[in-house]
């Protein structure tokens, strides 16, 4: 019962993703080609909701649901790092038309060949967790 609520967000984000048309591979291509605002102001609208809450968290004192207060750390500021892994995330997001959290509802929706996606994604951070190390960061 406890998980329900969490089962409920997924579904009402699914849902807004889906109605938003951010699932849509051609909005994306609008995107990446410069053609249409729709997912800028999506993601800016999304940008701008998460500053206001990691603001709101850092103000408050608000505990996990395990009971816990929640820490957000300060991050490693560092142009090479960003820089790359936003190159590869942009690269990844425009050959396949679909960024992390839609991908789930893209499954949904009944676009069950996403699923190849989503393992290439999960075996993609598995090769990042096992080159860590080694790499510049």
């Amino acid at each position: 019962m406890k998980l329900l609520k969490f089962l409920l967000i997924g579904m009402l984000f699914g849902i807004v993703m889906t109605k938003s048309e951010a699932i849509s591979w051609y909005r994306i291509q609008e995107m990446f080609r410069f053609q249409a605002f729709h997912m800028y102001g999506i993601i800016g609208t999304a940008l701008a909701v998460g500053v206001v809450m990691t603001q709101w968290l850092k103000s408050k004192n608000i505990k996990s649901v395990d009971g816990q207060p929640i820490q957000l750390k300060d991050k490693d500021k560092s142009v090479v790092r960003y820089l790359f892994g936003g190159i590869i995330f942009g690269l990844g997001w425009a050959l396949s038309g679909a960024c992390p959290g839609p991908m789930y509802t893209l499954v949904g929706n009944g676009y069950t060949t996403v699923i190849i996606l989503i393992l290439s994604a999960v075996l993609g951070t598995f090769v990042y967790g096992l080159l860590r190390e080694r790499l510049p960061h």
